[in-house]
C-alpha cells in the first residue's frame, strides 16, 4: 500500500496518533496521502471505518476520496463519514436539529435564495431603499458575522455605524424567517453544528467517541467556524490530520483564515509537521518560476517545490494592444498548438483570469474562430430559472412552512396573482400566525382577496397539499416531479416560449433524471443513504428531503465535465485543484491582477500573489502569461501597466512576445525589473537576450523583427514556418526555420523579410 510513496508521503501516512500538519505543495500527491492514510488506519491499525471522519471542500473530492479508499481496501469503507464541511454539518443537523428548534426535514437556502430574502426584508420589513442599502452587502455582512460565530444579538451590541445597525436589524429578522420556514442557509450548516457541540455536552461526547480520527483536506481554506468545529471534535483525542498549503490560501474574501494553518503547531499540542515538496505535475521551469513568485510573500511557513520532470518550455510572456488583441492571440496560439501536436485537443487548454468580466473578449474570439469552449462558474444548472422554479415547488411540498418558496411559485406560471394580492395574503397570514400556503388554501376567508384570484390561490394550495400527501405515501420522486411539471402548467408555459423554452424543458428533464437516480439508490437500499436515514432519528427522511439537500450542496466545480472537448475559461479561484497541459493566465496588469484595492493592504496583496501562484501551478507542460497595454474599463480605454508580480520571474525562464498589432502600430516593447536567478556576465547576458527575445531582438525599425524559438513566421519565397533555432547577436541574428512546404532553411533575419504570423 505504501511502497510507491516517496519518503515524505510515507512519513505522513505512517503517522498514527496525535495532530499532524501535512504542508502539501501543488501537485505533490496530497489526495494520495489522505486516502492511503485512511486505508492504512483501517488495515494496519484496525481502526473501524465508522471511527473516521474525512472532510474536504467539494463533493467531487469527497467522492474521489471514497472511491480511492474503496480501491485500496478492496471493499467499501462502510460507516466512514466523508464529505464537505457543509454536507457533514447538514448530516449532523438531520439528527439533532430538533434540539435547536428545527425538524430533520429542514430546507437549505442557497445564495440566490438568501439574497432574495434579504432584499425583501430590507424593502418590506425595514422600509429601506435597496438602492441606498444594498441587500447584497447586507447579506455579505450577515454571512461574515456567521462565519465568525457572531450571532444577531452580539452583532447588534457591537454595531458602530449606521450600516452595521441596519445589518443588525436585518440579521434578527433574517434568522426569524429562516426558523419559521424550518430552513438553514449555507452558513448555518457550519454555525449550528458548532452550537450543538458547545451547548449540548452529550452531543459533543457522542461525536468525540465516534470520530476517533479526523482528516481534513485544504485546511488553509477553513474559516473560524470550521476551525472551532474541528477544535471541539479533536481536542480530547488529538488525532487531527490536516493537509493544506499556506501558499494556496486564496479565499480570505469569503472568510478563510490563513492563521488556521500558520498557527496549527501552536493551536494543537504535540503537533508535528511534514512537508510534501516533490511535484508530480509540472515542468521544472514552471516550478522555478512559481517558487520565485511566492518567495516574495512574508506570511508563509516556507517550502520549495521540486520535480524530476524535464525542464520543458520557457514561459511565454506576451504583450497585447488591448483585451481583444489579447484574446485573438490566445485563440490563435491554441489553434497553432493543436495543429503542431495532434494529440492536443481543446480540453487540454484553459484560460485563467482574475475577474469574470474578462471572459467576454475571450468568448467572442473563440466564437469567431469556431473553437468550442465552456465557461466554468457561469450559470449553474441548479440556478437556472426553470430548475429553481421546479425545486421551489418541491421545497414547498416537503415543507409547507416555506414562505420564500411559496413567494417564488405563487404566480409561476402566470395565475393572475400580483404583488398586491401577495401582500394582502401575507398580512392576513401574519395576523393568523400561519404560513402563506395555509393562507392560500383559506383564501376564501380573506375579505381583501376576491374573485378569480381566490380560486387560483385555493387551487394552488390544493395542488401542493395533494403532492405533500403523495410524498408521505412513498410515490417515486421522479414520478412526483414529472407530475408537478405537468399539472402546474410549467411545461406548457415553457413550450410557449419557443426554442429557448425547449432548452429549458430539456433542463427539467435532466432534473427529473437526477431525481430518478436518487430514487433508485433509495429503492436499492444504498448503504450510505440508509445510514443517513437512520441517523436522522425517528422522524425519518423521505427521498424528497434527501434530494433537496443533495442539490443544495452541489458546488460549481462539481459540475465541471473534465472530458468535455472544449477550451475551459474560468477565474483562478475556480481553477483551484485542477490541472491542464496548457495554461494561459490573461490580464496581468496592475489594478486588475493584483486588484487595485489590495495595493495598500499587505495581507490582501499577499493573497493576490498566492492567487497568481495558484494560476502558475495549474500548468503541466506550458504556461502562457499575457497583459494588454490598454483595457476597456467602464466603456473607456485606459492605459495599463504590466503586473508587478511579473518582476519576480527570472528572465532566463521567460520568452517575450508581442502581438502583430503591438509590433506594427505601437512603440517597441521593453522588459522591466525582471532579474536573472543568478548574476550573469555581459557575454552571458547578450546571449541570453538574443535567445529570449528581450532587448536585442525588439527593434524600432522592424528590420530585424524579434524572434524566439517556436515563433511562426512567413517568408516571401518559402511561405510559413516555425523558428527552430536562433544564433548571433543584434543585427547578425540568424534563424533556422522549419517551413511547412520546403523543409528546414537557415536565414539572416535582417535580410530575410520575415513577417510574424500570430505568435
Amino acid at each position: 500500500m505504501i511502497h510507491t510513496l516517496n519518503p515524505e508521503q510515507r512519513e505522513a501516512v505512517e503517522h498514527f496518533e496525535g495532530p499532524l500538519l501535512v504542508l502539501a505543495g501543488a501537485g505533490s500527491g496530497k489526495t494520495r496521502v489522505l486516502t492511503t492514510r485512511i486505508a492504512h488506519l483501517v488495515e494496519e491499525h484496525g481502526v473501524a471505518p465508522e471511527r473516521i471522519l474525512a472532510l474536504t471542500f467539494t463533493n467531487k473530492a469527497a467522492g474521489e476520496m471514497r472511491d480511492r479508499v474503496r480501491t485500496l481496501l478492496g471493499r467499501d469503507p462502510q460507516g466512514m463519514w466523508a464529505g464537505t464541511f457543509h454536507a457533514i454539518g447538514a448530516r449532523m443537523l438531520r439528527r439533532d436539529a430538533p434540539r435547536l428548534g428545527w425538524t430533520p426535514g429542514f430546507a437549505i437556502r442557497d445564495a440566490g435564495d438568501t439574497e432574495v430574502l434579504v432584499r425583501r426584508i430590507v424593502k418590506e420589513e425595514l422600509g429601506l431603499d435597496p438602492k441606498r442599502w444594498n441587500p447584497k452587502a447586507i447579506q455579505g455582512a450577515i454571512s461574515g458575522a456567521k462565519n465568525e460565530l457572531v450571532g444577531p444579538e452580539e452583532y447588534a451590541r457591537l454595531a458602530l455605524d449606521p450600516f452595521q445597525q441596519k445589518v443588525a436589524e436585518a440579521y434578527v429578522r433574517y434568522q426569524r424567517v429562516l426558523r419559521d420556514a424550518n430552513a438553514f442557509d449555507f452558513d448555518d450548516l457550519l454555525v449550528k453544528p458548532v452550537e450543538l457541540l458547545r451547548d449540548y455536552p452529550e452531543v459533543l461526547a457522542r461525536y468525540r467517541e465516534r470520530f476517533q480520527f479526523i482528516l481534513v483536506d485544504e485546511y488553509q481554506d477553513t474559516n473560524r467556524a470550521q476551525y472551532v468545529l474541528l477544535k471541539l471534535l479533536a481536542s480530547q483525542h488529538g488525532n487531527l490530520f490536516v493537509v493544506g498549503d499556506d501558499d494556496q490560501s486564496i479565499y480570505g474574501w469569503r472568510g478563510a483564515d490563513i492563521r488556521n494553518i500558520l498557527d496549527f503547531e501552536k493551536d494543537f499540542d504535540r503537533a508535528q509537521l511534514v512537508r510534501l515538496e516533490q511535484n508530480y505535475r509540472s515542468t521544472s521551469t514552471i516550478l522555478d518560476a512559481a517558487n520565485r513568485v511566492i518567495a516574495e510573500n512574508l506570511r508563509r511557513k516556507g517550502k520549495t517545490l521540486r520535480t524530476e520532470n524535464a525542464a520543458g518550455e520557457r514561459l511565454t510572456l506576451t504583450e497585447a494592444a488591448d483585451e481583444a488583441d489579447e484574446a485573438g492571440w490566445i485563440t490563435a496560439e491554441i489553434r497553432g498548438r493543436m495543429a503542431a501536436d495532434p494529440e492536443l485537443g481543446p480540453r487540454d487548454f484553459v484560460v485563467l483570469y482574475r475577474t469574470n468580466a474578462q471572459s467576454r473578449a475571450l468568448e467572442e474570439a473563440l466564437l469567431r474562430d469556431g473553437l468550442p469552449y465552456r465557461v466554468v462558474g457561469g450559470t449553474r444548472f441548479y440556478e437556472r430559472r426553470e430548475v429553481k422554479d421546479a425545486l421551489a415547488y418541491l421545497r414547498l411540498i416537503a415543507n409547507p412552512s416555506d414562505d420564500e418558496s411559496f413567494r417564488r411559485i405563487v404566480n409561476v406560471p402566470k395565475r393572475g396573482i400580483g404583488d398586491t394580492t401577495v401582500a394582502r395574503l401575507a398580512e392576513w397570514a401574519t395576523g393568523q400566525r400561519v404560513p402563506l400556503l395555509t393562507a392560500a388554501e383559506r383564501a376564501g376567508e380573506i375579505p381583501a382577496i376576491r374573485g378569480s384570484v381566490t380560486n387560483s390561490l385555493t387551487e394552488l394550495g390544493a395542488l401542493i397539499h395533494k403532492h405533500a400527501a403523495l410524498a408521505g405515501r412513498g410515490i417515486p420522486l421522479d414520478a412526483m416531479l414529472r407530475d408537478i411539471v405537468r399539472e402546474t402548467g410549467l411545461a406548457q408555459a415553457l413550450r410557449d416560449e419557443g426554442p429557448e423554452g425547449d432548452e429549458r424543458i430539456a433542463n427539467l428533464e435532466e432534473l427529473i433524471a437526477g431525481a430518478a437516480d436518487l430514487q433508485q439508490r433509495f429503492d436499492q437500499q444504498d448503504p450510505d443513504l440508509l445510514l443517513e436515514l437512520e441517523e436522522a432519528g425517528d422522524d425519518g427522511l423521505r427521498p424528497v428531503d434527501l434530494f433537496l439537500a443533495h442539490v443544495a450542496l452541489i458546488a460549481d466545480i462539481d459540475q465541471r465535465d473534465p472530458n468535455a472537448e472544449a477550451v475551459s475559461l474560468m477565474t483562478i479561484h475556480n481553477a483551484k485543484g485542477l490541472e491542464f497541459p496548457m495554461v494561459f493566465v490573461a490580464g496581468l496588469e496592475d489594478g486588475l491582477f493584483p486588484l487595485a484595492r489590495t495595493f495598500d493592504e499587505p495581507e490582501q496583496l499577499e493573497e493576490e500573489r498566492r492567487l497568481f501562484y495558484v494560476g502558475l501551478t495549474r500548468a503541466e507542460r506550458k504556461l502562457y502569461l499575457s497583459f494588454a497595454r490598454r483595457r476597456r474599463r467602464g466603456g473607456e480605454y485606459m492605459d495599463s501597466v504590466p503586473s508587478s508580480f511579473l518582476e519576480a520571474l527570472p528572465v532566463e525562464l521567460v520568452e517575450g512576445r508581442r502581438t502583430t498589432r503591438v509590433r506594427e502600430r505601437e512603440r517597441p516593447f521593453r522588459p522591466w525589473k525582471m532579474a536573472p536567478a543568478r548574476s550573469l556576465s555581459r557575454r552571458e547576458r547578450i546571449g541570453l537576450e538574443a535567445d529570449t527575445g528581450y532587448r536585442v531582438d525588439y527593434s524600432d525599425s522592424q528590420e530585424s523583427p524579434s524572434l524566439t524559438k517556436g515563433t511562426r513566421v512567413r517568408h516571401p519565397q518559402f511561405g510559413s514556418g516555425i523558428v527552430a533555432e536562433l544564433s548571433g547577436v543584434g543585427t547578425d541574428v540568424r534563424a533556422t526555420i522549419d517551413f511547412d512546404t520546403v523543409g528546414r532553411k537557415r536565414v539572416v533575419v535582417k535580410y530575410a523579410n520575415l513577417e510574424r504570423e500570430w505568435d
